[in-house]
């Protein structure tokens, strides 16, 4: 259907719709549910360059709104990933995924995506400067332009492939975070991660997570994160990959209309497992209602 098709700084995807990660896994996960070629992509677990056990139990919460999680990027390092888990996902996964890599310094972070950067099915390495369950790293790079700008310059020396910042809504100036991160050479922004917050029990009014707070994500954070993909998109000059919230193919036509090219899905995929499946079973007809043959052209629609 070419009409679904977007294209992220020459990465062409046949439809918009992402997995985010840490809820999609490495994509072999979901083989129970459905092909899972047919999303445009997806961003796999979060691949540091050490194996990490993650944050202690319990690790998620929920709100009214969604969910808290504090996962603390557990993964069994970017060597075991390349050896044992890339090549049987290709097996089943002919297209390109988001490479996602964190790291606790910025010499991690380089080699880390260097070595992705040279997998036949990356297509895009996803620069995870915004997570807010980790210490010493994610978002402490994620919330100052200077530093951030210092991770995006030493992978990109290291890589070929486009590399997209997902940014933290815990940084005090995102526009500025931004405009940084296209002068230091982004592709594309993520735009965001999850918001950092708190749930205490009712009982012991201690955290319900393991590792006291964790991160907002659902449909509570909707409209916040569209603003500020509204506010961003006028700014800049490079593609955003919207995310946050998103529950419906109606969401993801309001997210690319505030700017978004493509758009990723999390916490309705542990909600809803075919949450993807349905999402682009509605979109073409939703898209011939308003009259628009090809979903590309809802980029930036609010701006026109």
């Amino acid at each position: 259907m070419g009409e679904l098709t977007v294209n992220l700084s020459g990465l062409e995807l046949d439809n918009p719709l992402i997995p985010a990660s840490g809820t999609f896994g490495y994509g072999l996960e979901y083989l129970d549910f459905f092909d899972v070629n047919e999303v445009g992509s997806f961003a796999i677990k979060g691949t540091t360059l050490h194996p990490r056990n993650g944050n202690p139990l319990p690790r998620i919460a929920e709100y009214g709104g969604g969910l808290l999680n504090a996962v603390g990027l557990q993964n069994p390092g970017v060597h075991a990933v390349i050896r044992d888990i890339l090549p049987a996902l290709a097996r089943v996964y002919h297209k390109k995924v988001l490479a996602n890599v964190s790291g606790f310094s910025v010499e991690e972070y380089a080699e880390c995506a260097r070595l992705l950067d040279q997998e036949e099915i990356v297509g895009l390495i996803e620069l995870n400067i915004s997570c807010p369950n980790v210490h010493g790293g994610g978002m402490s790079f994620g919330k100052d332009p200077k530093l951030a700008a210092s991770v995006l310059e030493a992978v990109k020396r290291v890589t070929k492939k486009p590399v997209y910042v997902k940014c933290t809504p815990q940084c005090p100036d995102l526009v500025e975070m931004a405009r940084t991160l296209e002068a230091a050479g982004a592709d594309g922004l993520v735009l965001l991660n999850t918001f950092l917050g708190l749930r205490l029990d009712f009982t012991s009014g201690k955290p319900l997570l393991g590792g006291g707070t964790g991160g907002v994500s659902g449909p509570g954070i909707f409209p916040l994160v569209l603003q500020k993909i509204y506010e961003i998109y006028p700014q800049v000059n490079i593609p955003i990959i919207g995310c946050g919230g998103v529950t419906s193919a109606k969401d993801v036509i309001e997210m690319m209309s505030a700017g978004a090219t493509a758009v990723e899905i999390g916490t309705q995929n542990l909600i809803d497992p075919m949450t993807l499946v349905r999402i682009k079973q509605d979109l073409p007809a939703l898209l011939k209602e308003l009259g628009i043959d090809e979903v590309k052209k809802l980029t930036g629609r609010a701006f026109h």
